[in-house]
């Protein structure tokens, strides 16, 4: 008999020590959602991300990809990750102005000469700077991804110059720099998640938007928009961020890696929108709408770009536009 109840003892023992070690060593499970299309470059940068941190932590962690607002709007999943719900997502700069002012500075007109110099600033100290910001309020920035380059388009007019935005009623991001650039154009501007927009398009409650064209072909957006005007009247950055509390769970070389690899897939997805650019204008062209590929966006510059800058520096100051600038 005690032979008999040493050994139960011993399997309970080590049933215990199995379930421990077994609880210890399961992957940590993450949600990552965003608004995109699955055949946007979001979607596939989220998919490259998700396998690389999966392949370097040995499958330590494993990312579940939720795309197309399947999670939420915008806002909507911000709030998640700020509160817990979601552990990670990425949305437009615009989206995250209300809660860190200085991240306005992106979204200025006209900004960024180059892609050269959008790395420089993203990928550096100043782009860290800013995600840090975003500490304060329960997120860890992990990294700069893009939108792109912002283009116009609508279903009433070609746009060759400044005067034929005015009385156009577009859709714009809540920031407040495109908010107030497209009143100095005359437009009446529209804020509203991007989830809203090709609707709001087909029932002609707004007249056009702003997007870059990769997006404006991979949600088929030609099926209620004609006209588009190269205007790259500003860049939209793309944050990627995780619930502060959960990043800060993970073991130090899991926090590396996440960050590494979200540093990486920005790289990645920055390349792939370069490659696809030419072929998205070539669909978008081939589906019936007419491409302005050169506008006068000086005329453009002309109206919008001091004028916005310096409505940002009223509020701000103007040091982290000098070393923006000084990258160029």
């Amino acid at each position: 008999m005690k032979s008999i109840l040493a050994h139960s003892i011993v399997a309970v023992l080590f049933g215990i020590t199995a379930s421990a070690a077994s609880a210890q060593t399961a992957p940590v499970k993450l949600r990552f959602g965003h608004a995109h299309p699955v055949t946007d470059s979001q979607h596939i940068a989220a998919l490259e991300f998700a396998k690389k941190v999966k392949e370097r932590t040995e499958g330590g962690i494993e990312i579940q990809v939720f795309p197309n607002n399947q999670l939420g709007n915008d806002n909507t999943m911000i709030a998640g990750v700020r509160g817990g719900t979601i552990d990670i997502e990425t949305s437009g700069n615009p989206f995250f102005t209300g809660i860190v002012p200085k991240l306005n500075v992106l979204d200025l007109p006209y900004l960024f000469d180059n892609m050269t110099q959008v790395a420089k600033v993203l990928d550096g100290s100043i782009g860290r700077s800013l995600l840090n910001e975003l500490e304060a309020h329960q997120m860890k920035g992990l990294a700069f991804w893009e939108v792109g380059y912002r283009s116009l388009a609508n279903s009433r007019r070609p746009v060759n110059k400044a005067e034929d935005i005015k009385g156009l009623k577009l859709r714009t991001t809540p920031n407040q720099a495109h908010i107030k650039a497209f009143q100095l154009l005359g437009a009446a501007p529209q804020p509203m998640p991007f989830s809203e927009v090709f609707s709001a398009l087909e029932t002609k409650a707004i007249d056009g938007h702003e997007n870059p064209p990769t997006l404006m072909a991979s949600t088929k957006m030609y099926e209620v928009q004609k006209h588009l005007s190269l205007t790259k009247h500003a860049y939209t950055a793309l944050i990627v961020v995780m619930n502060k509390a959960k990043f800060e769970s993970l073991k130090p070389e899991f926090q590396q890696i996440v960050l590494q690899e979200a540093a990486n897939a920005a790289v990645f997805q920055r390349d792939l929108n370069a490659k696809s650019e030419a072929s998205a204008l070539a669909e978008l062209r081939k589906n019936g709408m007419q491409i302005v590929e050169k506008p006068d966006i000086e005329g453009i510059k002309a109206i919008v770009k001091d004028e916005v800058r310096k409505m940002f520096v009223e509020k701000n100051g103007d040091e982290l536009l000098k070393a923006i600038d000084a990258l160029r």
